[in-house]
């Protein structure tokens, strides 16, 4: 890490981060202490969600050193929440925090525990500052709720971290602050890291490529040929190709012959260039036929992206933990611990070659190689929402840019990836789009959390294997099989293994991956078929497993169904927002007060609705009961099961 970059532990065994003989000073040009409920109770949340296993990123405080003392530039509001949680928890600061030139707020501070005992006689209330007071009172009674663990705090609390991160000498910190202040927001984990990688190259040369290639890869709107601006698009073409396609390369010394200081502008415009009449500014924006102005939308952001790359990375140079019986990367991908991610695969990484840490000029070169590749293909081989013109109704979308046009009056046009072999029909490929769309959206709407988007990972890894061999023979027609084989893997493992005996009956703890890849194969099935009756049909988020015979009856309206409610047959997925209207109607009334809802739903649940008829003199309630929903079970868990290759 930068010499400027400093960990600094809340608590520890020697202390905590407030035991210093350095002081931290904010500068009167920094706005009074002014966090209320909202921040203070998500700073106790944050705190209750760490996990044990590792350090936690929880923001970084950004310092000036100044005759002998830190100037806080950035982060006081933290700081200073962090200082009265400190002392409302009971646990000794030295008096290491002053504000410049006000005295209330000082005053305040060195009196917070006259303030938690309700000592006022021996305190001047007059010389209180109201927004510290209030923060002290918001954390006290965060702290003394009943259902407050803090055995369990304090331990989760010494795996908090802070970056603290000094600007370099001779910084206009007026200039700065300006900038902070305009920005108005935190420095995050991933400048940080871009910092700290870049700081490993010893040529500035080399750390200007990797900042570009890195500022070029961290913008997740659009397509990342379009962040590499140059004139005549010397760059990109440089890099990707005249066509703005081929795999960027897998050699250092070939970025540095195509991005040099002199071919590589920034994104911003010279006057010159602004005043001329015909000047536009180039933007992320292309075409498909038509010339429908399309636009895209990442279904993750960057620090989960970098994630992501850099398990590909782990993946494709077999990095492993120095220490066998540890792991070199967690399985879940918290953006919380970035940094902690990327320290320990340096720390303790190691591969054929030798140790990371031995070799850390390589790695920077090495990753931000791997980063842009792994860009590469998820923008042309993982779904994006696509917007087309003006409208807000995106879509899922699979496409790869292209150029059309001569040299400097080339755009950008977008058209279906590519999933054939050489010379089969465009229609075929099609064909393969759309099935490859539908697997992922499926994956995408099954897991919400972008912690626990592994599918991602594992298409980008496949991808990536022996220098990206997959994407350049036959085995990419079977992308959708990859795809689909992670949705096995899911169903099995989280459902046939789970339900036991033959019953299966977990109710709303059923996971989403069922009922999308269920609904994945019932379209199938029916594209191949003659009757199309799901054309329509696309994945959306429906987050609620509902019962479609209810739990528990309106008003006891009909009898209650005690002993098989919970029975897949008897369950369907939906959006939330209808959950609670209906939740606790009967399946016929269900049927005819959402028959819009539904006949755009779930395939599942159409199928249900259908099923929900009368027969005979039993009210079709009652015969969904004792028969309909059990041969609906039987016909659903006979598809899953055949696609499964469960006995």
């Amino acid at each position: 890490m930068s010499k400027l970059v400093t960990e600094l532990h809340i608590i520890g065994e020697n202390g905590n981060m407030f035991d210093t003989d350095m002081e931290y000073i904010i500068p009167l040009y920094q706005r009074a202490y002014a966090w209320e409920d909202k921040q203070l109770t998500q700073l106790i949340e944050d705190i209750n969600d760490v996990a044990e296993d590792s350090n936690y990123y929880i923001g970084s405080l950004i310092v000036s050193k100044q005759f002998g003392r830190y100037e806080v530039v950035d982060g006081q509001q933290r700081l200073t929440s962090l200082y009265l949680l400190l002392n409302c928890l009971g646990i000794k600061t030295k008096p290491t925090l002053t504000f410049a030139c006000r005295e209330k707020s000082n005053y305040t501070l060195r009196n917070i525990e006259e303030l938690l005992l309700e000592n006022r006689s021996k305190i001047d209330m007059d010389r209180i500052e109201p927004g510290i007071q209030r923060g002290i009172r918001i954390l006290s009674h965060e702290l003394t709720k009943d259902h407050f663990d803090r055995e369990s705090f304090m331990e989760k609390l010494a795996k908090i971290i802070v970056y603290r991160i000094e600007v370099p000498e001779n910084t206009d910190l007026n200039r700065y602050y300006e900038i902070m202040n305009t920005r108005g927001e935190q420095l995050e984990q991933h400048d940080i890291l871009k910092a700290t990688l870049m700081s490993y190259l010893s040529d500035d040369s080399e750390k200007g490529l990797f900042a570009k290639i890195w500022d070029a890869c961290s913008d997740m709107t659009g397509y990342v040929q379009m962040h590499f601006i140059s004139k005549n698009n010397a760059v990109r073409e440089a890099i990707f190709g005249s066509k703005w396609n081929s795999m960027p390369p897998n050699s250092w010394q070939k970025y540095k012959k195509a991005i040099s200081g002199t071919t590589q502008e920034t994104t911003g415009h010279k006057i010159c260039d602004l005043i001329e009449k015909n000047f536009k500014v180039e933007d992320d924006e292309g075409y498909v036929d038509g010339d429908v102005r399309v636009r895209f939308e990442s279904v993750i952001e960057f620090p989960y992206f970098l994630l992501h790359t850099l398990k590909v990375y782990v993946s494709l140079y077999g990095v492993t933990h120095e220490i066998a019986t540890s792991k070199i990367v967690d399985e879940l991908l918290d953006d919380k611990k970035l940094l902690d991610a990327f320290n320990r695969v340096v720390s303790c990484g190691i591969t054929d070659t030798g140790r990371i840490a031995d070799s850390k000029e390589d790695f920077a070169r090495g990753f931000i190689i791997c980063l842009l590749r792994t860009r590469y293909l998820f923008d042309k081989y993982i779904i994006k929402r696509e917007y087309a013109n003006d409208s807000a109704d995106g879509e899922w979308s699979l496409k790869s840019l292209y150029a059309s046009g001569q040299q400097s009056k080339k755009k950008a046009y977008y058209g279906n990836s590519k999933f054939t072999r050489p010379g089969e029909r465009t229609r075929t490929n099609d064909w393969r789009t759309k099935t490859n769309i539908m697997m992922q959206s499926a994956l995408r709407v099954s897991y919400t959390s972008p912690k626990v988007m592994h599918w991602i990972t594992k298409l980008l890894i496949w991808l990536s294997e022996a220098d990206c061999k997959n994407i350049k023979n036959d085995a990419i027609t079977k992308f959708d099989k990859v795809a689909e084989n992670i949705a096995i893997d899911a169903v099995r493992e989280n459902f046939f293994q789970v339900c036991s005996n033959g019953v299966y009956a977990m109710g709303v703890n059923t996971p989403h991956i069922v009922f999308n890849y269920l609904d994945y194969l019932l379209w199938n099935d029916d594209r191949n078929g003659k009757k199309k009756k799901y054309s329509d049909f696309v994945f959306e988020f429906r987050n609620s497993v509902e019962h479609w015979y209810p739990q528990n009856p309106s008003e006891g309206t009909f009898e209650q169904w005690k002993d098989g409610v919970d029975q897949f047959g008897n369950l369907c997925i939906i959006q939330r927002n209808v959950n609670s209207k209906f939740s606790n109607m009967s399946p016929e009334a269900k049927k005819s007060t959402f028959k819009d809802m539904i006949v755009k739903g779930s395939i599942k649940l159409r199928i249900m609705s259908e099923l929900t008829e009368k027969n005979g003199d039993k009210p079709a309630s009652l015969y969904w009961k004792e028969r309909a929903y059990k041969a609906h079970e039987e016909e659903m868990l006979g598809h899953l099961k055949k696609a499964c290759n469960i006995e």
